[in-house]
């Protein structure tokens, strides 16, 4: 049969296109400098693109860079306007980080952002930098940043296997794959070392250990030859995009669009013949050897629609097959076979077709005749693509028989066959059977329509006469299918002859003539039938397309006003019940990243197999190769971030896990649901982040109020009692006693209050330290002097070597670390405490020990935790205190950089170390003579 080719574009392809081309104008552009690792000239390259399009007046900004004490590449940052960093209150100290706002009112041209992968400190609007980014990007700002091989998501794991090194701060390859610009910087390994040790990389304290570790030459090789690939890939990405923008609709004529073998990738062409999985083994085989990409296609005609069930279990086995041999599979539709595989061909730029050889069966024909309708479809691709290689596969009798990947489920009476691919579920839906009623139609439609002509013909000649004759097969074709359209086209021709034709009621032609109108009648009537089948084939996928899309539609309205995860697994399992009925469950991660399982489990739900399907993000279960007796289908929800729950489905016909479209359709949904939970989470985390700055506030303004009006009348309340024991006449004993004991609590609740306020005033990053250099001795006799009323009279002994040099710190901060140190050895331990300075080339060591009974068997192991505020050695404890003045020591020691930590002497009692980093003091100045 002819075709005939629509060569209209397609309007929703049209649309989609306009609609792409709009966004992608409204967006900003986002161009990346990828490396292999640290020191290539990502950085450095970039910030030279800058200076150059600075100098060509463009308005470019640096947003944050990151020079890593390279002067090379500080030396660009010359001229290049600057955003100022905001400054980020961090433990303690004070950090510098990109001011998002800021760039948003500045909005530049162009914006660079360093480091993609960047985690922000706590607090920050996003959490990740490529976070930051995309809100730029969304603004219209262009942006332009760096990122190395190893940050990738997907390679993450990959690249901590060679190298022993796990990355902890990653980028989704989402952000790279949607990248406008992707510029490779390479160098070879050799030649990194040699930067290394140059130190043009790290800092030469860095650069030794990096040396030893992440630096060796067989990593920088394995890296070098990952990042030269994913840029390929992402090359090949462009190669393709360009080519269907620019080569017209997709449903241009076959050949309109020529392959470029720039990746010489693979499609293997699944056919409806035993043996098809030879085909597929092939081209995995071959893909393989060339070290390319391959993918594997099946066409659905409306003749390969009416194949039996289990022709179709085998298509759709081989179609598994392929995808696990890791092909992109795809089942198309369309008339023609050969047209459809050119036209996937071109769209993935395919340089080599695979099919399979036909099977020669035994007939009459010569042989030559037998061998030319053997070789039709390969003549016909070679004929629609002429610079297309293809590969025939030879028939192997010994191939083993594909197993069914799923149950086959029994087929009701009357329940016809659906095809693999755009019609693929109409059977199961209740596609139009053919039965036997319809062809009972068919005869009881050329009875009627013969009744209707016989007393017409004395009014109408018998050309008008055929004219009823074919609308009657047309009418039956619309709506019994092909089958009864021929059986009415034959009918219809019988009773023409016989009822209207002269000699009437007989089947003898008395003119010759007639015969044409016979013939040419049947063939009408055969083609109209065609024709309405093809047409039915058509609508059918069409219809199924816009039900799957329509689907995604009303689930991503739905979604888009959920404001809890019970909303959007509500919502997403009902979405997924519409489309594959049977059962399904969305089930959400919970505080502690463990699946929240219904409270009663539907008959053959596996929670232990949809507890594996979250741990290893895989799909598992029905239709899988694993676990796959189960009756359950369970899919990750894998959003950008993280996972986030699992999809358990039990669909109503096992067999439509199996088929492409239906497969990618149920990802989609997943999808669509994971990133709907991700959007709901970060909307909790928002919400906390208001209640916990609010609360922050809240409790700044009470410590702002205890400072004026508690403290005063504390102070006063310590004069008091001191005047009181120093009254004249003397106080009697008794009455003493009690002033002693108000002055002495009256000063642990003026403590108490002084340790409120400065932990207060340190995690606000109100307390700036004013670092000079000072003499550690005269620091401790002060800090000794001022814990007097907490020693009670306890010794207290110092050794400080005479030649310790001076130390460059904030004396009055670490005067207060060392007061909390000297008072807490009072509360806990026993006498004598000893203070301990000593010093290296690098730090300034401090220890402060008690004699008691040491730090608590509970805390063994886990001395971190004393430094937590509101933490005490022990629950219960009739010593006073809330556990704040080693966490104020931690604060001050962080604000130094600097390290503090706690152990068990090994003679007894509990020893307090403080580690300054420490440089040797500027040499004095001689004085004039």
């Amino acid at each position: 049969m002819a075709q005939n080719h629509d060569h209209r574009p397609d309007p929703d392809q049209l649309l989609e296109k306009l609609r792409g081309v709009e966004a992608r104008a409204q967006r900003g552009r986002l161009r990346i400098y990828f490396g292999a690792s640290a020191g290539v000239g990502k950085t450095y390259a970039m910030l030279s693109a800058a200076q150059r399009a600075h100098q060509a007046g463009d308005d470019v900004v640096v947003g944050l860079v990151e020079t890593h004490g390279r002067a090379d590449t500080a030396a660009l940052l010359a001229g290049l306007p600057n955003l100022p960093l905001r400054d980020v209150a961090y433990r303690g100290r004070t950090l510098k980080e990109f001011d998002l706002d800021s760039a948003l009112a500045r909005r530049p041209a162009v914006l660079l952002v360093d480091e993609l992968a960047h985690s922000n400190v706590d607090g920050s609007r996003h959490p990740k930098r490529w976070q930051d980014v995309e809100e730029l990007l969304a603004a219209g700002i262009d942006v332009w940043s760096t990122l190395n091989v190893q940050h990738l998501e997907s390679l993450n794991g990959t690249v901590g296997a060679i190298t022993g090194i796990r990355v902890h701060e990653t980028v989704p390859d989402t952000v790279l794959d949607g990248a406008d610009e992707i510029i490779l910087v390479d160098v070879t390994p050799d030649e990194l070392i040699t930067r290394l040790k140059a130190g043009k990389v790290y800092l030469p304290q860095q650069a030794e250990r990096a040396a030893q570790n992440f630096f060796r030459k067989g990593n920088l090789i394995a890296l070098r030859e990952i990042a030269l690939r994913r840029t390929a890939e992402h090359v090949e990405d462009d190669v393709r995009s360009y080519r269907v923008e620019h080569s017209g609709p997709a449903h241009a004529p076959a050949g309109a669009l020529p392959v470029w073998n720039t990746s010489g990738a693979i499609l293997a062409c699944i056919g409806p013949e035993a043996g098809a999985e030879q085909t597929v083994r092939t081209a995995a085989r071959m893909a393989g050897q060339l070290n390319v990409r391959w993918h594997a296609a099946y066409v659905e005609t409306p003749r390969l629609q009416r194949l039996g069930r289990q022709q179709r279990d085998h298509i759709l086995a081989v179609i598994q097959l392929a995808e696990e041999l890791g092909a992109d599979t795809a089942v198309l539709a369309g008339p023609d076979a050969a047209a459809e595989l050119v036209a996937q061909a071109q769209a993935l730029n395919c340089a080599t077709l695979v099919v399979g050889r036909p099977r020669l069966r035994a007939s009459a024909l010569p042989a030559w005749l037998s061998l030319a309708q053997g070789r039709t479809m390969t003549r016909r691709l070679a004929t629609l693509a002429p610079t297309v290689d293809i590969v025939e596969v030879g028939q192997v009798d010994s191939t083993r028989r594909m197993s069914r990947a799923v149950p086959m489920a029994p087929t009701a009476p009357g329940d016809r066959t659906e095809g693999a691919g755009g019609a693929e579920r109409r059977a199961d839906e209740g596609r139009d059977p053919i039965a036997w009623w319809g062809y009972a139609w068919a005869v009881a439609v050329c009875i009627a329509v013969t009744a209707l002509a016989t007393p017409l013909v004395h009014f109408f000649d018998l050309a008008n006469i055929v004219m009823l004759f074919l609308l009657g097969v047309v009418g039956v074709a619309m709506r019994f299918g092909r089958g009864p359209a021929a059986l009415a086209a034959f009918l219809n021709v019988a009773a023409f002859d016989f009822f209207f034709v002269a000699p009437q009621l007989s089947f003898s032609v008395g003119d010759a003539q007639y015969l044409v109108t016979f013939v040419v009648m049947l063939a009408v009537g055969l083609l109209i039938g065609q024709l309405t089948a093809g047409l039915r084939f058509q609508a059918r996928i069409s219809s199924s397309r816009e039900r799957r899309a329509r689907s995604l539609f009303e689930l991503t309205r739905d979604l888009s006003a959920a404001l809890m995860p019970v909303q959007v697994a509500e919502l997403g399992a009902a979405a997924v019940q519409r489309d594959f009925g049977g059962q399904a469950l969305v089930l959400v991660t919970g505080e502690d990243d463990r699946l929240l399982l219904p409270a009663v489990h539907p008959p053959g739900f596996d929670a232990s197999v949809a507890d594996w399907s979250l741990r290893n993000a895989q799909p598992a279960g029905l239709a899988t190769s694993t676990l796959s007796a189960q009756t359950w289908h369970y899919v990750p929800l894998r959003a950008p971030m993280r996972t986030r729950g699992v999809l358990a489905l039990q669909p109503a016909q096992a067999r439509w896990l199996l088929i492409p479209e239906q497969v990618q359709q149920l990802d989609t949904l997943a999808r669509q649901i994971a990133i709907a939970l991700e959007r709901v989470h970060y909307v909790e985390v928002a919400q906390q982040a208001v209640v916990q700055i609010e609360s922050e506030r809240l409790r700044n303004a009470l410590l702002a109020a205890i400072s004026h009006d508690v403290r005063t009348p504390l102070t006063a309340l310590i004069g008091l009692a001191e005047t009181l024991q120093r009254a004249e006449p003397p106080l009697a004993p008794e009455q003493a006693d009690i002033a002693q004991a108000m002055g002495r609590e009256a000063r642990e609740l003026a403590a108490l209050v002084t340790n409120l306020l400065d932990m207060a005033r340190l995690q606000n990053g109100g307390v700036h330290l004013r670092s000079e250099w000072q003499s550690v001795e005269e620091v401790v006799g002060g800090a000794i002097r001022a814990a007097q009323h907490a020693l009670g009279g306890m010794a207290v002994r110092t050794h400080i070597p005479a030649d310790l040099p001076l130390v460059e710190f904030d004396a009055v901060l670490m005067e207060r670390v060392l007061v909390n140190l000297l008072e807490n050895a009072a509360k806990y331990g026993a006498a004598p405490i000893e203070v301990t300075a000593s010093a290296t080339p690098d730090t300034l060591r401090l220890a402060v020990r008690d004699h008691g009974p040491g730090l608590p068997a509970a805390l063994l192991g886990k001395e971190d935790t004393l430094f937590e505020k509101f933490t005490r050695g022990a629950a219960e404890s009739a010593t006073p205190g809330v556990g704040l003045g080693l966490a104020i020591c931690k604060a001050v020691v962080d604000a130094h950089q600097g390290n503090i930590g706690a152990a068990n002497a090994a003679d007894g009692g509990a020893e307090f170390t403080i580690e300054l980093p420490r440089r040797d003091p500027p040499a004095l100045a001689e004085a004039p003579e």
